[in-house]
């Protein structure tokens, strides 16, 4: 791809102390008003008018722009491996990395990042914004430089947060584990099932016990191999045998993403079961994660989820729906055998999910 690179002069009075690579895909943060009040891409080589603190961190920034700005809800498998492949190819030369993003699909693609790149020991901070950064209320400047914070801080010379996260709103979260609840408000994401990496006001408190550790010496990989032939089916009250048959009979259908009420329930009725058990017989892995924000799926609790756990359904446990499909692409192109992707699935991988609860069905 025919990147843009910017190289941002913003050392104030002292030396550079780190670098980081801001990698811009689009989304609301890196865009502004026009003369005509129209929403156009913003040019990053003007983002010390709009932020002039940034003068002040005596960081060496770089920014990446994506060829053509993509809103998030256009984000495909193509989008991720270019991610991927630009911290890989840059790895070495920056302390951090900061990616600037559209927040609707932000938690999928944290989670697919936190999978595909292997063996990561530096930060990776996905942020965006509620408002152009333009706007006078806008959330963008805040977000933006406690992202870059927080990518270049550094504790005994290492650094501090070693993972894929999201900050937003004052709150790191780990990617993995988050997931978009709120379109209007600047507190866009959530974490219900992991407690926050981090909390920033006069300082940034950073959550040490829940941040994943670092480990010298790690070398990074990362995967170029997805697949996409899965699926996310939730259950309503009323759904019938032809949606979901019609839904298991897709060409090519690999897995699904089974999203069961409270911790794990479904319908008990003979022909739901019988669905499937012939898409597991077929082939097909179906794996049960909750409706809910927090929680866990616990298959056997109650009686409406001890057929799933017989008929040979996968445990979630407290996965996310975004961790789990994401999870899922990466474990089918890049595991052996089906039998190792069911075994992958219940485990945890990067953080993504507890180990506690977890059950092969």
């Amino acid at each position: 791809m025919n990147y843009k690179i910017v190289r941002l002069n913003t050392v104030a009075k002292s030396e550079i102390t780190s670098s980081v690579l801001i990698i811009y895909t689009g989304g609301t943060l890196g865009m502004a008003y026009d003369r005509t009040g129209a929403l156009v891409p913003f040019n990053f080589g003007q983002i010390l008018e709009k932020i002039p603190n940034l003068t002040n961190m005596n960081v060496a920034i770089t920014v990446i722009s994506f060829p053509e700005p993509i809103d998030s809800s256009n984000v495909n498998l193509h989008h991720w491996v270019d991610m991927a492949y630009i911290i890989y190819e840059n790895y070495d030369s920056y302390d951090g990395f900061v990616i600037l993003h559209g927040t609707d699909t932000m938690a999928y693609s944290a989670s697919m990042l936190s999978f595909i790149l292997k063996g990561l020991s530096k930060p990776v901070v996905f942020t965006g914004a509620q408002l152009p950064i333009s706007a006078m209320r806008s959330d963008a400047r805040e977000n933006l430089m406690t992202a870059l914070e927080i990518a270049t801080a550094k504790a005994n010379g290492k650094p501090i947060v070693p993972e894929v996260c999201i900050f937003f709103n004052h709150m790191l979260l780990r990617g993995n584990r988050s997931k978009k609840v709120q379109s209007i408000h600047f507190d866009a994401f959530e974490s219900e099932n992991y407690p926050p990496l981090a909390e920033s006001g006069i300082i940034i408190d950073y959550n040490y016990a829940a941040i994943q550790p670092y480990e010298e010496g790690k070398k990074l990989e990362y995967f170029t191999q997805l697949d996409n032939n899965v699926m996310v089916i939730k259950l309503f009250p009323g759904i019938t045998s032809k949606v979901l048959d019609s839904c298991f009979a897709t060409k090519g259908l690999k897995g699904v993403v089974l999203e069961t009420y409270g911790s794990g329930n479904s319908p008990s009725e003979k022909w739901f079961l019988e669905s499937l058990e012939k898409a597991i017989e077929k082939g097909i892995i179906v794996l049960n994660v909750s409706q809910c924000n927090g929680g866990r799926v616990i298959q056997g609790r109650y009686e409406t989820s001890k057929d799933l756990l017989r008929i040979g359904v996968l445990s979630g446990g407290d996965i996310t729906t975004e961790a789990a499909i994401t999870k899922m692409m990466f474990l089918l192109a890049n595991e052996k055998n089906d039998a190792e992707v069911r075994r992958k699935l219940v485990q945890p991988m990067a953080g993504e999910m507890s180990l506690t609860g977890v059950a092969l069905g």
